[in-house]
């Protein structure tokens, strides 16, 4: 397991390192391979935000990222999150990647709660426009929805804007 921890307006002190990457040993069991860990330490107005990507070989990515007045406190909870998210997928990355040999499904606990695999409820259609992306920002606050999927003018591909947590908007363009 290679765990890079980088830092954000903030100078990484060796002690916080040594605290990440001890606590993200734990994870090491759950992969045969070597996997590559990214953190970010970050300070934000006396908030002490850490995010942590964990990208697997097969596709897989898990992330997560809280924020808090304590560093120590947003490494150990979203070292919490990191876990919940392994656990609730579990079945999940089973079913779809038994056949790889990078993730030790068995190893990971089982979820506390017993919950339906996950369905898709309901399909819908709609037919997209070619406009730009202040536009497709417009139709989706006027729709008041999070996302809004349209037709780039510019590309001629499919993009998606949405709301950022920080209240601005983001734009998906597919690469290949």
């Amino acid at each position: 397991m290679r765990i890079t921890v980088s830092g954000k307006n903030i100078n990484v002190r060796p002690s916080i390192r040594e605290y990440i990457e001890g606590k993200l040993q734990k994870f090491d069991r759950y992969f045969n391979t070597d996997v590559e860990i990214k953190v970010t330490v970050s300070v934000e107005k006396h908030r002490q935000k850490v995010e942590v990507t964990m990208p697997l070989k097969q596709g897989v990515i898990f992330r997560a990222e809280e924020t808090s007045e304590d560093l120590y406190q947003s490494v150990d909870m979203v070292m919490d999150k990191l876990t919940k998210q392994m656990r609730k997928h579990k079945t999940k990355i089973e079913k779809r990647y038994h056949k790889h040999e990078s993730i030790r499904v068995a190893d990971i606990p089982d979820y506390e709660y017993d919950f339906d695999e996950s369905k898709i409820v309901r399909t819908k259609s709609f037919p997209i426009k070619p406009m730009d992306p202040e536009e497709a920002v417009l139709q989706m606050e006027m729709l008041n929805h999070d996302f809004f999927v349209f037709m780039n003018g510019e590309t001629e591909e499919v993009n998606v804007v949405y709301i950022r947590k920080d209240g601005n908007y983001g734009l998906i363009e597919p690469t290949l």
